[in-house]
């Protein structure tokens, strides 16, 4: 003990010092315990690793992608039926702008009687393309604008007859309402019954999750005017004359077709074929339209094909080449997306099949960021046992042991059970938290940190096994009364580190926070199990090689050199 006053009169008035000799003399003791019998250390690692591996299976939440951050900006998406015109679009924006107008105008600084509750937007936009409308908002106080979602909802409901959808933009979102969304595509050859479909699984699903944001794409309906042309392939043959020629034929003629690209000083600038403007062919006039063979004959399209004036979906998508009409669900944020899947899976695609109306050639997929989700956790979850054997081997090669290596692992399932234990309580009593992919990161991460703890015991029990000659209960006692004070050093310094990432909360901080919780409840779990553990499973084992060469590792006291235990020699031989 250290002679200064300053020391004395820490440790009198304190009492820290002694407290944290009490501390480190009671867990070797403990230590001593357990590793004394076999039954008991063998009891201590069995129980320690179920609990472990319980925690995990019992806390692992469902997963989702990435997280959606708070980016300032909420977007509403609107599905007008056919036939709309410019005009009626134009005065629904107008109706639009009125009921957000309040909150553009309102002054934060001098508020007045009659200011909408809420956040002050900043801008809005309302933009038409084709049939689909879409807008966004932005507030003064971007943490703030999910309050705008509920006034965006408010004013689109006031719309009859549209499909509305109301969400805030993601940090990772690739598009206009593609952040953590899920598509679930029909494919099929025929477009009416794959409407049928669609519809089925559009109305059962704002039923089995309320609050989700749902939209058909591209629609549901096949009200859309449309010329069919169905070419007739023996007049054409007749004519030298193939589908594709008649195709771009009648695309130049009547729109204008991209023959070729032409580069003006690195511009790169389309050169376009398009019909004579002065003959503006109409609907009920398209057979008509003069179509040159290659034989040099001029004749009319309606003699090569049938023209046919019908109704269709305003697009045809396609997916793996088959024509394809998906229903894109945005579930609530309380529902994680892997929950969301199964959810559709299990309650409205069965079915389905299980009553013949989804059957080959028709067929039903999960894709978009649900297709990401699973392709990158099996990434993840490679990744996962990839640096674990890495480690593994890395250890091994410094022990020069397969044997320790193995005992120093058993700590990666402690951590295992406490990463997942930190993330359910950052969850319960911080805030939300899901299992994203930037969250598994911190299991990866958890790999190569916990093991340091492990190394230190099993590294300074080998020390006093092959310089002093003590045996492995022995060494074990000694190595966790010298090393568990820079264990709970490192670990309270790492933990304390990662805290703020964890404990406080703002815009953002759901992509970090997961992270953390995962790192702080696994190294903080594993810290306190590996005490225990590794010195039980290292005695244990040492002990069980003894009995194979013909004694008994757990006899002796600290200190005894090695005698007439056959079991000690060989093992003392085999570490010099």
């Amino acid at each position: 003990r250290p002679k200064s006053g300053t020391s004395s009169v820490f440790d009198n008035v304190f009492g820290l010092v002694p407290l944290a000799t009490r501390f480190t003399h009671g867990i070797a003791n403990t230590v001593r315990y357990i590793c004394g019998r076999p039954i008991r250390a063998f009891g201590v690692v069995v129980g320690m690793t179920a609990l472990s591996i319980g925690l995990a299976w019992a806390l692992m939440p469902k997963a989702e992608y990435l997280p959606e951050g708070n980016r300032n900006l909420v977007l509403g998406i609107l599905l007008p039926p056919p036939g709309y015109n410019l005009d009626e679009i134009k005065r629904i924006g107008e109706q639009i702008e009125e009921d957000i107008r309040p909150y553009w105008e309102k002054d934060p600084n001098h508020p007045k009687v009659g200011d909408p509750d809420g956040p002050t937007a900043t801008n809005f936009f309302y933009v038409a393309s084709g049939q689909q409308v879409f807008m966004g908002v932005r507030v003064k106080e971007p943490e703030r604008i999910r309050e705008m979602i509920p006034v965006m909802q408010g004013a689109l409901q006031k719309i009859p007859g549209m499909i509305a959808i109301v969400l805030q933009s993601g940090l990772f979102s690739r598009g206009i309402g593609e952040g953590r969304s899920i598509d679930v595509a029909f494919s099929g050859p025929d477009l009416e019954k794959l409407v049928g479909l669609a519809s089925r699984a559009f109305f059962q699903l704002m039923g089995l999750m309320p609050g989700a944001q749902i939209r058909p794409v591209p629609s549901l309906d096949l009200g859309n005017p449309e010329i069919q042309i169905l070419p007739d392939r023996v007049r054409m043959a007749d004519m030298n004359l193939s589908a594709s020629d008649l195709g771009k034929t009648v695309d130049a003629l009547l729109d204008g077709t991209k023959a070729t690209e032409y580069f003006d000083q690195g511009e790169r600038l389309d050169l376009v074929i398009k019909g004579i403007e002065s003959y503006p062919w109409e609907s009920h006039a398209v057979e008509r339209i003069p179509i040159r063979t290659p034989s040099g004959n001029i004749v009319t399209l309606g003699a090569l094909a049938e023209v046919v004036i019908t109704n269709g979906p305003q697009q045809v998508n396609h997916l793996e080449r088959e024509r394809t009409i998906s229903v894109r669900v945005v579930p609530p944020i309380e529902i994680p997306l892997e929950q969301a899947m199964e959810m559709i899976d299990e309650q409205v695609l069965s079915p389905m099949k299980a009553g013949g109306m989804l059957s080959l050639p028709y067929r039903a997929q999960l894709s978009g960021t649900a297709d990401d989700l699973v392709v990158t956790r099996n990434a993840v979850k490679w990744n996962l046992i990839l640096a674990a054997i890495i480690t593994y081997l890395l250890i091994a090669s410094l022990f020069e042991s397969f044997f320790y290596a193995f005992i120093i692992m058993i700590s990666v399932p402690l951590a295992a059970g406490g990463g997942f234990l930190g993330l359910w309580l950052v969850s319960t009593f911080i805030a939300y938290q899901t299992l994203d992919v930037l969250t598994m990161l911190g299991f990866i991460i958890l790999i190569g940190i916990v093991v340091n703890n492990a190394i230190l015991i099993v590294h300074q029990a080998l020390h006093y096994i092959r310089e002093e000659g003590m045996l492995p209960v022995d060494a074990m006692q000694q190595s966790v009364r010298v090393r568990v004070r820079p264990i709970f050093m490192s670990t309270l310094t790492s933990v304390s580190g990662m805290l703020p990432l964890v404990i406080f909360t703002g815009p953002g901080s759901e992509i970090y926070r997961g992270i953390g919780s995962v790192v702080v409840g696994g190294l903080t779990l594993s810290t306190l199990f590996t005490l225990f553990l590794v010195p039980a499973l290292f005695t244990l084992m040492t002990g069980l090689k003894g009995v194979v060469k013909g004694g008994d590792a757990f006899e002796g006291t600290a200190g005894e050199k090695p005698g007439g235990n056959p079991a000690l020699k060989a093992f003392q031989k085999e570490h010099e």
